[in-house]
């Protein structure tokens, strides 16, 4: 196991405990944001004495505070189901079916999202089958349909780096046949950028019923743009729609793996074949927590928001083109090859995302705590 990112059920143990006794808080007890430093809210914070938490994350558009007090209450917990089959698990499903407004039977659970994308492309795509969509996005769904020797037919970004409703709905047309499903990541993953409720409707209203469309709402936390809109109005309509949603962004337990899949129950049934049902006790309890806990999302998001314009003021007054992001990270144009520039970034500590092609001249930075966002402006200002 990689001691980097171990991290064993006495020391998870210790640590809640050793936090909330230090704080002197009870289960249950409220924090306000605005009277709280940012560790109190999220004891984890407090980094380890390790060379991984040396490095400053801004690679992969985790929440940098991790889960806060009331989920560590909540996961804390369910340690006593540990040695248990058929656990009680917080009523985990409950919760988000009455978060969302919808029954049970609407939901499926999942190791994190991506279990999920992945359970939609065995559920939808066989030899010959084609999913649709953008490039550069969350392409992992893509790999999934070649590795189910299926096809993705990817196509490019609008000049304003948006997604091409448009096209997308003429290659529907033209594939019908043999689409197992189109993919939409709003907002979009890695450029940041939202697909506005009107283009949504534009899709679905102008595209066969029986295509089904996959829709990966894992930044939806994050927009603040008017223009938006969640798609779960469409599931209620009975329509072919599957949204997947994350606890790994905006509620901080990228680790521990817990995501949900929302769809008409029709359409849920046939997913749950090719589900491993593989998501532990501890995030479940966490998790309902979470969907409860509105003061300390709201504190992510208004915290993320600040930090996030507050670096991207600073790029651009370097003169470096930045995409318009509503989520926890932005792209920048590096003009010259954004691998030199995440070399360059690493020598100093400092770690950012991955290339995206075509995109390869663009480099994505996640948001990430004031310390670290200021070690890579420094490390930015060398480089440039």
């Amino acid at each position: 196991m990689d001691q980097r990112r171990s991290f064993s059920r006495r020391q998870f143990m210790g640590g809640a405990a050793t936090a909330l006794g230090y704080l002197g808080l009870k289960p249950g007890e409220g924090l306000l944001a605005a009277e709280v430093d940012e560790t109190v809210r999220f004891p984890f914070a407090r980094k380890l004495d390790d060379p991984y938490d040396s490095l400053a994350h801004l690679s992969s558009n985790e929440n940098p505070w991790g889960p806060s007090k009331n989920m560590l209450e909540a996961m804390n917990g369910a340690w006593k189901y540990a040695n248990r089959y058929g656990y009680p698990d917080g009523d985990i499903q409950s919760a988000i079916a009455e978060h969302h407004g919808v029954s049970r039977d609407h939901i499926l659970m999942g190791a994190g999202s991506g279990e999920l994308l992945k359970v939609v492309g065995l559920t939808f795509m066989s030899p010959g089958k084609k999913v649709i969509g953008v490039e550069p996005t969350y392409s992992t769904v893509y790999r999934h349909a070649t590795d189910l020797r299926a096809d993705a037919i990817t196509l490019p970004l609008m000049e304003d780096y948006r997604q091409n409703i448009p096209e997308m709905i003429r290659t529907i047309k033209i594939n019908h046949r043999n689409v197992g499903f189109v993919f939409l990541c709003n907002p979009n993953n890695p450029t940041g950028i939202t697909v506005t409720a009107a283009e949504v409707r534009q899709l679905l209203d102008n595209i066969p019923e029986d295509v089904p469309v996959l829709v990966d709402e894992a930044y939806h936390h994050f927009v603040q743009d008017p223009s938006y809109a969640e798609s779960l109005p469409y599931v209620l309509e009975g329509r072919n729609v599957i949204i997947t949603r994350t606890f790994s962004k905006i509620y901080g337990v990228a680790a521990m793996r817990l995501g949900y899949a929302i769809a008409k129950p029709e359409l849920i049934d046939r997913m749950r074949a090719y589900s491993t049902g593989s998501v532990n006790a501890l995030v479940k309890w966490g998790g309902a927590a979470a969907l409860k806990d509105k003061e300390s999302e709201e504190w992510v998001l208004n915290k993320t928001v600040e930090l996030r314009e507050k670096m991207i003021a600073g790029v651009k007054s370097m003169g470096f083109e930045v995409l318009p992001s509503n989520t926890n990270f932005f792209m920048m144009h590096t003009v010259r090859p954004s691998s030199e520039f995440r070399s360059a970034f690493r020598e100093r500590g400092v770690s950012v995302g991955r290339d995206f092609p075509p995109m390869l001249d663009w480099l994505r930075v996640s948001v990430g705590t004031e310390e670290e966002n200021e070690r890579f402006m420094q490390g930015l200002r060398e480089i440039a």
